[in-house]
């Protein structure tokens, strides 16, 4: 199968899914595959919020639109033109997902498809229901994906190469036991913003999407803030307004009450708004309706600890003209060509021997 065969169903795959990124998806004439898929999408989709509650409509319908965008045949084109793809000796790359937020191994399954690998996948049981029906509409959409992608709940045998996602804890064990295969381990990370007191009103709403979409759960959410000495919270707080509907979460809202209880029972010193609290810590992984800070006295002194911590943080969200920087609002928009980590996926996939 050419890489253009290959790169025209998940152009497919992406026509279907923009079906079901809006509130009310209504099926479009135009997609073939509808008849077979439609409704049985619409299925998938409400098992996968009942078998997890943070997979909300809203973060479900978020997710689907970004892929529906990724995989847009300019997209594909222009990602996959960097890479001799054409060369590639297919090898069988078993993926070990992650279930933080909807569809969060989708990059690296399409990473393996596109390059022309077979894909053996062990998904978490927190998102198991969504991608083995997209692998199923992809096998209808090119006939020459049956036979080269494969699930299973077992111990993962007779691969050539693994990516695999887990926590610090789990990333040890995947460093052991993966030793002796071409392999890419990542462990856990968060996403950081760093604030002056100049940003704008617009700004500030939008690291509210930074930091609240997908309940704060996934990597490239902002859990921390860099300010300067004398900041004043207030400007933040105003900017966080607009995402207060997020108490309508009964999970985030008994979140929030539980982690605000330990606080005060243990006496720390935390500003809160009544759906999000700040606390002063050093670490990066924060609660959930928590987001941590810490003052720094200079940028460039700041710049040489984010550097130093770099194998903590998957983001920096700022506006200081710092190399890498990501826009206010933007850290859950990734192109094709963000990867996690920063370890270029395809070209680890594309150089296997």
């Amino acid at each position: 199968m050419a890489l253009a065969e290959r790169i025209n169903a998940f152009v497919k795959l992406g026509d279907f899914l923009s079906q079901f990124s809006v509130e009310n998806p209504t099926p479009n004439s135009a997609i073939l595959l509808n008849d077979p898929f439609f409704d049985g999408m619409k299925h998938q989709l409400k098992l996968t919020q009942e078998n997890n509650g943070w997979f909300t409509k809203e973060n479900l319908r978020f997710a689907i639109g970004n892929w529906a965008k990724a995989l847009r045949e300019s997209s594909l084109k222009h990602w996959t033109s960097n890479y001799n793809i054409e060369t590639v000796a297919p090898k069988k790359v078993a993926i070990i997902m992650a279930g933080n937020i909807p569809l969060v191994g989708f990059h690296d399954f399409l990473s393996v498809l596109i390059s022309g690998h077979e894909v053996l996948i062990k998904q978490s049981s927190n998102d198991k229901h969504l991608l083995p029906y997209l692998a199923k509409f992809l096998e209808f959409a090119e006939p020459s994906f049956k036979g080269k992608i494969s699930f299973t709940d077992d111990k993962l045998t007779g691969f050539d190469a693994v990516i695999a996602t887990g926590s610090n804890n789990t990333a040890r064990y995947f460093e052991y036991y993966f030793k002796n295969k071409p392999n890419i381990i990542r462990k856990n990370r968060n996403s950081v913003a760093i604030l002056t007191g100049n940003e704008t009103e617009a700004q500030l709403v939008a690291l509210g999407d930074d930091i609240f979409t997908y309940f704060g759960l996934g990597c490239r959410s902002v859990s921390k803030l860099f300010v300067p000495k004398g900041y004043d919270f207030q400007n933040f707080f105003g900017g966080m307004y607009s995402k207060s509907d997020i108490m309508n979460s009964a999970k985030y809202a008994n979140n929030y009450d539980y982690n605000k209880a330990v606080y005060l029972m243990s006496l720390f010193d935390i500003l809160e708004n009544g759906f999000v609290m700040i606390k002063e810590d050093t670490q990066y992984a924060s609660p959930i309706a928590t987001v941590f800070y810490e003052y720094y006295d200079d940028i460039d002194s700041l710049q040489a600890k984010l550097k130093t911590d770099a194998e903590s943080i998957q983001c920096v969200v700022a506006d200081i003209d710092m190399e890498n920087e990501i826009a206010f609002g933007q850290t859950q928009h990734p192109e094709l060509h963000d990867y996690a980590d920063g370890v270029d996926t395809l070209d680890f996939l594309t150089n296997l021997s």
